[in-house]
């Protein structure tokens, strides 16, 4: 039996953009609104799954809360840990580590960065996650409230894009994105 998955991102962040990871940053209250737009008129839903860090959680409390939903905080939806880089951006990984952020843009399997969670671990925890939400909540929908990387690995493999091209996937912050996962747990694409 087939699971509807609705993925959402949670909103822009008090401390901006850049590799933001396992930090803990709240949102902002343009972020509160991004996600606030993102679900009305959207659902509805039998269950509410976040990740644990706030930029999600808070907000998942809240709309369980207002609808009466229960709520799963899983832990192995959180971000990729990016190690040394967490709290940079781009622009300043580029003044000092220019050729180590091509190499991940490039091939995010094939290169970690420094004291970094590696891809394909972050990939086996959230697929084994999506496997287990799949299979506990089989034929229910659900909103899954996480973060850019979770949804591009999803998105990706639901679509059926090459590892190579995961960071060709774009997700913007309040963004909500409808999957279906199969009793196996594997992400399956929607026409959206």
């Amino acid at each position: 039996m087939i699971t509807s998955i609705d993925l959402l991102r949670h909103g822009e962040t008090e401390r901006g953009g850049g590799f933001r990871g396992s930090l803990d940053d709240a949102l902002t209250e343009r972020g509160w609104q991004q996600m606030r737009d993102a679900v009305a008129g959207a659902g509805p839903w039998d269950v509410l799954v976040s990740s644990p860090l706030q930029r999600c959680a808070a907000f998942a409390r809240e709309l369980a809360a207002q609808h009466g939903l229960p709520l799963q905080l899983e832990p192995d939806l959180r971000e990729l840990h990016f190690g040394d880089w967490e709290g940079r951006s781009a622009a300043e990984l580029m003044q000092h580590s220019a050729e180590a952020l091509g190499l991940f843009w490039a091939d995010p399997y094939g290169f970690t960065p420094p004291g970094g969670e590696p891809l394909a671990q972050f990939e086996a925890r959230v697929l084994a996650a999506i496997d287990c939400l799949g299979q506990r909540f089989a034929g229910q929908r659900l909103l899954v409230i996480c973060h850019a990387g979770v949804m591009r690995l999803l998105l990706a493999r639901a679509r059926g894009l090459p590892r190579e091209r995961l960071l060709d996937v774009v997700v913007a912050h309040g963004e909500l994105l409808p999957i279906n996962a199969s009793p196996a747990g594997e992400p399956a694409a929607v026409e959206v």
